[in-house]
């Protein structure tokens, strides 16, 4: 008894220690397994800190690489327009109409035609027709034979709906591929018109065409389009004024670096000097590109001589308002222009070779004198007379006669702070006044029409005040009227971008507030419905 309750007592001895081990081992290994996940922790964390400063470095290094490019187009501007653009020409303007094929794919069919072997019903066995499936079977398939030939008259009247439906949609097509090859024939036959007429050196063509041309010449991003060109077919001479970009086109960076120790990338700031020596350049360069594009497209030798003033707008850092100082302005004739070698020389030297007038200091916007002021003389202007003086109290516009009304129009103008002419009657091609802002430039030449109406103004008058401003190259189109303008008025001119409208109570608001009378317009429009 007592030699088995020893062997009892030794087995469980043995079973506690080998569970003492298990568990110590169990330990052991949580501990080793706690260790990798540490290491391999470690391991991801040192990865993706490697990934991230790798990234970063090739990012700064990305937009170095950006930057260096940005000014090396800043510095090819001349070079490029001279080397690589071929020069516009009025062959180059003419459009081509590419018919396009009818795709009727683009309207799915009906599909496939019913098939009797969709809808017969089986025959029936020899046995199942000892038991009546005979006569079952016949009246199933004079179910089916009805079924079937349902089917088929759908199917035929989809069919001849969607063939319907083809047609209209051939002739819709076709209709809208001759109605675009009729614009591309119109485009083309006023396109010949105005070739003509350039020929013959007529201003509008000759403006209308070098116009094409600065439209045409690709900038990098950044740079303003704006524009004006004004033809004096007596001595063969452009006014072209065009504006220039301002100071920030140049990249304030030099170059990009990774601060590891701050985990952020730092711009490393271009020098002045090198800042205002490229700025410099960039002006010149659009200048003489300018220059070069009108002479190198005028084939025929319409132009003799280009005047060219270079306005840019900004906001003067001392003052904080808008200014459009002229930076450049410059006069070259066809000969001296031409024995230069564009692609060759430094173009703020270039300037001065060709005795420009250059701001000495451009980057601080301090602006020249220009050779010659853009002039109103392709206007036939008139004497003005104060129409302002003799306004009775609460006087009616509608009252006034037109040309008094114009004349109430143009004083209003230079009340604002315009100088204002009205145009001659009958000779005006559209337009009763001319504004000009005092700023320089691009503020500036407004094209005005006035209508003293009591109706409605139709959405053709706008239309047509459009074509005019295209026509005079003119920044702005006013049309002012005693009435009211419909939505595809106000639709057409915001989608326009240069066209202002003013109805008769805007116009009341004006005279009171710059003419200080009470006048009334005339009668009330309508109430607009949404």
């Amino acid at each position: 008894m007592a030699q088995r309750r020893g062997s009892w007592q030794q087995e469980y001895a043995r079973q506690q220690q080998a569970a003492q081990r298990e568990q110590l081992r169990m330990q052991r290994e949580a501990a080793r397994q706690q260790r990798a996940a540490e290491a391999d922790r470690k391991r991801r964390e040192r990865e993706r800190q490697q990934a991230h400063v790798a990234h970063q470095v090739q990012d700064a290094t990305d937009r170095t690489a950006g930057v260096e490019h940005e000014v090396d187009r800043l510095r090819q501007l001349l070079r490029d327009a001279v080397v690589s653009d071929p020069p516009v020409s009025f062959d180059c303007l003419r459009r081509t109409h590419r018919a396009q094929r009818f795709d009727g794919s683009r309207w799915a069919g009906p599909g496939p035609a019913p098939r009797w072997e969709e809808f017969a019903p089986p025959a029936p066995g020899a046995l199942s027709a000892l038991f009546g499936g005979r006569r079952r079977y016949e009246q199933r398939l004079a179910q089916e034979q009805e079924r079937f030939e349902e089917a088929e008259q759908r199917h035929r009247a989809e069919e001849a709906k969607h063939r319907a439906k083809l047609d209209r949609k051939r002739a819709e097509h076709a209709a809208k591929q001759e109605q675009a090859a009729r614009a591309v024939r119109q485009f083309n036959a006023e396109l010949d018109q105005r070739h003509t007429a350039y020929l013959a050196g007529e201003p509008a063509s000759v403006e209308w065409f070098l116009g094409a041309v600065l439209d045409g010449s690709v900038y990098p991003r950044g740079f303003p389009s704006r524009h004006r060109v004004a033809f004096r077919p007596a001595d063969g001479s452009v006014l072209v004024e065009i504006e220039l970009p301002a100071e920030d086109i140049v990249p304030a960076a030099r170059s990009y670096t990774y601060v590891k120790s701050r985990d952020e990338t730092k711009a490393l700031p271009r020098p002045e000097r090198e800042r205002k020596e490229l700025y410099a350049s960039v002006l010149a360069q659009c200048a003489l590109r300018t220059i070069h594009e009108i002479f190198a497209s005028d084939e025929e030798g319409i132009v003799d001589s280009v005047v060219l003033n270079g306005h840019v707008t900004t906001v003067d850092r001392a003052t904080g308002q808008e200014v459009s100082p002229c930076l450049i302005t410059l006069s070259s004739d066809r000969e001296q222009f031409g024995k230069l070698r564009l692609s060759q020389v430094e173009p703020t030297a270039c300037l001065k070779h060709l005795n420009a007038l250059v701001s000495p200091n451009p980057y601080e916007l301090q602006p020249v004198r220009p050779i010659i002021e853009f002039d109103l003389k392709k206007y036939r202007l008139m004497d003005s007379m104060d129409v302002v003086a003799g306004l009775d109290a609460r006087p009616v516009l509608t009252s006034l006669s037109p040309t008094e009304f114009e004349h109430l129009v143009r004083q209003l103008f230079e009340a604002i702070g315009m100088e204002a002419w009205n145009t001659q009657a009958s000779k005006d091609e559209g337009v009763d006044a001319v504004a000009i802002s005092k700023d320089p430039i691009f503020n500036g030449e407004c094209i005005i029409q006035a209508k003293r109406y009591a109706k409605l103004v139709g959405v053709e008058s706008v239309q047509a005040l459009a074509g005019v401003v295209e026509h005079k190259r003119a920044a702005k189109g006013v049309l002012i009227t005693t009435s009211w303008f419909g939505r595809a008025s106000h639709t057409f001119a915001a989608a326009h971008g240069r066209l202002q409208l003013i109805e008769g109570p805007e116009l009341v608001y004006l005279i009171k507030e710059h003419l200080g009378k009470d006048v009334i317009a005339g009668p009330v429009p309508p109430t607009r419905r949404g």
